[in-house]
């Protein structure tokens, strides 16, 4: 029996799946986009069955859905879905914040993500924006110092950038939580962490109303 290709040690179908999750995860694909199987196995320079292998993954995971007869698509989230993936952010970002070790090497990337949306803010890049928003909430998570919990918690991600990508106006979804970020990362710079954790409780809320609406209206 032949083997799949592999790379770094890594299944071909996985680091294509891994390529297709971080286009997700930046808004370059969006909910309801279809993916052709032609344009992607040229770009990341792959055969058809490794490409298709690299869909099944990301359908099991949410990210992706197949139409018989049509192909495959970008998912689009419904309303329980956003309501479910808010839940576990509250269950694991969180906990996370309220039991930061003073000085993490995490609270830099914070620190880093809120500068990068600043900058892109002031060119008007809110995919940008939307980019380091993520960053700044993979650091987050991050602070547990838990491989897994980064592993799991990236595809959390992911599926809420399908959630944000259903918001028309993305300076409505983003421009606020730039200062947001910023209170947060400023309180756990000064050890308040208790605070950031029930600030951060708060923000979630806020920011699960915006989606939701966008949801509705569409």
């Amino acid at each position: 029996m032949t083997k799949p290709p592999r790379e770094n040690g890594r299944s071909l179908a996985d680091v294509t799946a891994d390529r297709i999750r971080e286009k997700v995860m930046k808004g370059v694909f969006i909910p309801g986009q279809h993916l052709s199987e032609a344009e992607l196995g040229e770009v990341f320079q792959v055969s058809r069955n490794t490409l298709r292998e690299g869909f099944r993954v990301l359908t099991k995971e949410g990210l992706l859905r197949h139409e018989p007869n049509r192909g495959v698509f970008v998912a689009v989230p419904n309303m329980a879905t956003i309501v479910d993936l808010y839940r576990v952010r509250r269950i694991v970002e969180c906990p996370a914040m309220g039991r930061a070790s003073s000085g993490h090497s995490a609270i830099k990337k914070m620190r880093e993500a809120v500068e990068q949306a600043k900058r892109a803010r002031e060119v008007v890049d809110w995919l940008t924006v939307g980019s380091a928003d993520i960053s700044f909430h993979t650091a987050i998570v991050a602070l547990a110092d838990s491989p897994r919990l980064d592993a799991f918690f990236s595809h959390i991600l992911a599926e809420m950038r399908l959630a944000f990508g259903l918001i028309s106006d993305p300076e409505l979804l983003y421009s606020p939580f730039i200062e947001l970020n910023e209170e947060l990362v400023s309180l756990l710079e000064k050890g308040k962490r208790g605070d950031a954790a029930a600030y951060l409780d708060g923000y979630l809320g806020e920011s699960e109303r915006i989606v939701l609406g966008a949801f509705l209206r569409n």
